[in-house]
């Protein structure tokens, strides 16, 4: 993975599902849970959106914020949040710049050829913008939830 814990995330230029551009100036001054899912109405990014929907009371009692990033185009992350009513913003990758720059890209996904999305993974920001935690399993897995909150409540 190219990110290392500790080091300035890589530049981040996303449209949010309200079709405005978030770039990584507009995550510093907060904690910032970057959660990168493969793609949206998949069962694992909807276990993994709605286990994130459960407990952000918990990350906003940390002072955190939450993110969902995906290659999806904002049309379908707003049918995703609406269908499992998801209470964090999604952040459009579609041009797959993050996901390459994050070092997190999967080619080839499920067999087809040319498509890429993201390994399930979860970064971590300061309010710095500086990366304080990764993690990135494959998409069939999910990602140690207690693991998450640990990383974030150290901060």
């Amino acid at each position: 993975m190219a990110l290392e814990v500790g080091a300035p995330a890589p530049e981040i230029s996303l449209f949010n599902n309200e079709r405005q551009v978030l770039n990584l100036e507009n995550f510093k001054g907060q904690t910032s849970v970057l959660v990168f899912f493969p793609g949206a109405f998949t069962g694992g990014c909807q276990e993994e959106a709605c286990t994130f929907r459960d407990s952000l009371a918990q990350y906003e009692g940390l002072g955190a914020q939450v993110y969902g990033i995906s290659v999806d185009s904002f049309f379908v992350q707003n049918a995703f949040i609406s269908s499992n009513e998801l209470n964090f913003p999604f952040l459009s990758d579609y041009s797959r710049k993050t996901i390459e720059s994050f070092g997190i890209a999967v080619r080839n996904f499920a067999g087809m050829e040319g498509y890429t999305t993201s390994q399930r993974a979860v970064v971590v920001l300061d309010k710095d913008g500086v990366v304080r935690f990764v993690t990135a399993v494959a998409p069939t897995e999910q990602p140690d939830f207690a693991e998450i909150q640990k990383a974030v409540t150290a901060i």
